[in-house]
């Protein structure tokens, strides 16, 4: 089954998730690393151009992913419990919008000096341009402290995954995997 139903979610949406996941966890990782590197280091120029190239593979899964959950339906939830359903809802609104907030602002740190981006060196992704006075440094701790809310946030969801798997004992977690 490729497409969500009442029941479950389809094998589209559930790669999506994971490897959206596996994705954020892992820029977060490099980038967090690459930041002490020092300009001697053989990772130096490589890590940043990774991590952009991931960056926007992310943003285009994430695209993507809107548009899929737009045209799609979503299985019910599964919790009694309205205020419940309600938070996970907003807890998955802020996700994605945090995930867009962190790459539209690491596009930004990226081209604020006119040079475009490229995509694991097949294109190029090209610059708008700078749009503020120290768009770099703004983009910059917008996009540090985006990417620490956001796995503040994948950390409230994967707490909640597993309170619904032991504790209220039903298929929450089950259909994602």
């Amino acid at each position: 089954m490729l497409k969500n139903n009442a029941d479950a979610y389809g094998l589209v949406h559930k790669l999506m998730h994971w490897v959206t996941a596996l994705i954020f966890i892992g820029l977060f990782a490099v980038g967090f690393w690459m930041v002490d590197l020092s300009y001697y280091s053989d990772w130096y120029r490589t890590a940043p151009d990774l991590h952009k190239s991931f960056g926007l593979t992310l943003l285009a899964i994430s695209l993507f992913r809107v548009v899929w959950v737009l045209i799609n339906s979503k299985p019910k939830s599964l919790s009694d419990n309205q205020l419940e359903a309600r938070a996970g809802h907003i807890a998955h609104l802020l996700l994605y919008v945090g995930l867009f907030v962190i790459m539209i602002s690491g596009y930004l740190i990226s081209t604020a000096d006119g040079r475009g981006i490229e995509w694991f060196g097949l294109f190029e992704i090209p610059s708008f341009g700078e749009f503020i006075d120290q768009q770099e440094d703004v983009a910059g701790d917008i996009h540090k402290w985006g990417a620490y809310i956001i796995l503040g946030l994948v950390g409230v969801h994967v707490v909640a995954a597993l309170k619904h798997h032991f504790i209220n004992k039903d298929n929450t977690l089950k259909r994602m995997l």
